[in-house]
C-alpha cells in the first residue's frame, strides 16, 4: 500500500505541529487541517495515504468526519488514526465501531503512530 502523505486534523496547534514535525522527520509528506471541514476537504483534493484525527473538535469532530470519510467513495479505504485525550472505554468502541483503523490516547507515543504507519506500509 505505501504511506507517504499524511493529513493531521487537530484543532490545537501545538498538537498539530508536533504530529507533523514528527512524521516528517521520518519521511512523510504531511497536510494539516484545524477542523473537521478543512479536513474533508483536504481528504478529497489531497487525496492522503492516511489521516491522523482528532476526536475533540469544534464543529465538526473526529467522529463526524470519520463517518463523512467512511461514507465517501474517496474514503471508505483511507487508514484513519484517531487521537484524543478523552480515552475512555466509550469512545474507544465508538471509534471501532465507525471504523477507525488504530486509536491512540494523548498523549501519545510518536513511536507508537510510526509503527503502525510502519505497518500500514508493509500491508
Amino acid at each position: 500500500m505505501g504511506i507517504s502523505k499524511v493529513l493531521v486534523v487537530d484543532d490545537d496547534p501545538a498538537i498539530r505541529r508536533l504530529v507533523c514535525d514528527v512524521l516528517q522527520a521520518y519521511g512523510y509528506s504531511t497536510v494539516d487541517a484545524a477542523d473537521g471541514f478543512s479536513a474533508i476537504r483536504l481528504v478529497q483534493s489531497e487525496q492522503p495515504d492516511c489521516v491522523v484525527l482528532d476526536v475533540m473538535m469544534p464543529g465538526l469532530d473526529g467522529h463526524a468526519v470519520l463517518t463523512r470519510i467512511r461514507e465517501s467513495d474517496f474514503g471508505r479505504n483511507l487508514p484513519v488514526v484517531m487521537l484524543t485525550a478523552a480515552a475512555d472505554d466509550a469512545q474507544a468502541w465508538q471509534a471501532w465501531t465507525e471504523g477507525v483503523d488504530y486509536f491512540l490516547a494523548k498523549p501519545f507515543d510518536p513511536d507508537e503512530l510510526l509503527h503502525f504507519l510502519d505497518y500500514l506500509s508493509a500491508a
